[in-house]
């Protein structure tokens, strides 16, 4: 089999890496690395929270049914996502809002989609909305870092020129800055933003991991993960060459998103201080005037409580970055 792409890492003394987006076929249909990659992305999320869940008050079968439809919602939001900023291209001929064989998947929209289907099922089964959200999200950047690769067998997504030793260079890349022209250089390497984005999502993911641990406060680790992921992508978007552009403007979306999503954590950090001063208030007067017995049901009763009464003011600020902010990603992972 010939191979689509021939990769090279000139700095790095690497040539000629034979890529193809095509991974293997099944009864002559074709299995793409971009599909697979999305596919291990989930199913390895699954696994993972579905065992961490009982650590943290929630079942397994609880997990599985969120995920059940987590993944359709999560994959038709990040489809509309593009289309609707791509829509020129898709106006002239609709069969192509359902090939997403060469990508075209909106990250934004993605997320967008799987909120508004945690805040759904939880509340379809009575689950505190924060609780189910604040532990699903740390393993976001873990499915975005593994998707990623989707966009490196799709050679697809990548930065502008760079003489920087990672400077990623194949067929693709030239074809792809030849037909932009402009002020790019097809015969030089480019940034391999999917690598950037691989490294910064696996270590917000360690981060996410370790403060989901620590505190408690609600809508915590889901802000950090805004912030932390925002940044990372404001800077990635700044150097990417296949942004999409709000209409009729020169702004890029991801990094007006991204930007909304840094301001959004920012804001809600002086309200998560204030959270836990009034929770460790609290749990310290029941711990002086209770029994050590009835101190813990006492601590366990104002944890539901504290956050009960405070989710709403949270919740009114993620509501109000939630529309903005929720990649998937593509060739377009977005």
């Amino acid at each position: 089999m010939s191979s689509d792409f021939l990769v090279d890492f000139p700095g790095l003394g690497i040539h000629d890496i034979p890529i193809n987006r095509e991974a293997f076929t099944v009864f002559g249909q074709s299995i793409y690395w971009y599909g697979l990659l999305i596919a291990s992305a989930i199913i390895i999320c699954l696994l993972l929270s579905s065992r961490a869940a009982p650590k943290f008050g929630l079942s397994s079968d609880n997990i599985m049914d969120t995920f059940i439809f987590l993944i359709p919602m999560i994959i038709i939001f990040a489809r509309i996502y593009y289309v609707v900023f791509e829509w020129e291209y898709y106006a002239s001929d609709l069969s192509r809002i359902f090939n997403t064989r060469h990508g075209g998947l909106g990250f934004y929209g993605g997320v967008i989609g799987g909120l508004l289907t945690i805040i759904l099922v939880a509340k379809y089964k009575k689950m505190q909305i924060s609780k189910l959200v604040d532990f699903l999200v740390v393993y976001l950047p873990l499915g975005q870092a593994i998707g990623r690769w989707g966009n490196f067998f799709n050679q697809e997504a990548f930065g502008t020129n760079t003489t920087l030793p990672w400077g990623m260079y194949s067929n693709e890349t030239a074809r792809y800055l030849a037909s932009l022209g402009g002020n790019y250089d097809s015969a030089l390497p480019v940034h391999p933003t999917f690598l950037y984005e691989f490294i910064g999502n696996i270590l917000i993911f360690v981060l996410l991991l370790k403060l989901r641990n620590k505190v408690k406060v609600p809508f915590a680790t889901t802000f950090a993960y805004l912030g932390l992921y925002g940044l990372l992508r404001f800077f990635v978007e700044a150097i990417r060459t296949d942004a999409l552009f709000i209409p009729g403007t020169d702004l890029r979306i991801s990094m007006v998103l991204s930007a909304l999503m840094v301001l959004s954590a920012l804001i809600y950090i002086p309200v998560s201080r204030s959270l836990m001063e009034k929770y460790a208030l609290r749990a310290e007067l029941v711990a002086d005037n209770s029994s050590p017995a009835d101190s813990a049901a006492a601590t366990e009763s104002i944890d539901e409580t504290v956050s009960d009464q405070d989710t709403t003011a949270a919740e009114a600020v993620s509501a109000d970055s939630s529309d903005d902010f929720i990649e998937i990603d593509d060739n377009k992972q977005e």
